[in-house]
């Protein structure tokens, strides 16, 4: 499989997001890679913009069966989020629990009149009733198959496609890895 150009994607989601900008916007990253998306779009529309920075691990329906992720980042809303419409940033959408556990911590600051979705890739198989509206491609995946969004020292947006024994492999050497 082919796969898309990030930077070509991420390109275009910030063409389609500019017209949605107003002075009552505000841009909205999910860690990670949600918020380098968020980072890079922000460099190209401009820092005049209202936004933060969401991790809603801890808002998860499967919190207790994923555990807290190694590298937890705190969120940093630092707007108030009543009446705003907000364009909520993420990198890969599968399932939408993710989005829908982003969704409940937004809610926790207040009640925004909108929420618009983007995406870097849909890759099918949602089980909630969400769906992203700015996507820059859909790739279906297999079940056990997974994009991986990474950001080289030098700033550039490289996407790969992984297996499921491939990433298991990678999380238990992770493990295995000692603290410096």
């Amino acid at each position: 499989m082919t796969l898309p150009d990030p930077e070509q994607l991420i390109a275009d989601i910030t063409t389609r997001i500019q017209p949605l900008i107003n002075a009552n916007t505000a841009l909205v990253g999910i860690h990670s890679g949600g918020v380098w998306m968020l980072e890079r779009i922000l460099a190209t529309l401009g820092d005049d913009i209202a936004f933060g920075k969401l991790d809603a691990a801890m808002y998860r329906d499967d919190y207790a069966k994923r555990g807290l992720k190694s590298k937890n980042q705190p969120s940093w809303i630092p707007f108030d989020v009543k009446d705003k419409h907000i364009i909520l940033i993420d990198d890969i959408f599968y399932t939408g629990r993710t989005t829908r556990a982003a969704m409940n911590e937004l809610f926790d600051y207040g009640r925004p009149a909108s929420i618009t979705l983007a995406v870097l890739i849909n890759r099918g198989g949602a089980q909630l009733p969400i769906t992203p509206q700015i996507t820059g491609a859909h790739i279906p995946l297999q079940a056990h198959q997974a994009f991986q969004l990474s950001l080289d020292t030098l700033g550039k947006f490289h996407l790969s496609l992984e297996s499921q024994a491939s990433m298991q492999n990678n999380h238990n050497a992770s493990l295995d890895t000692p603290d410096a």
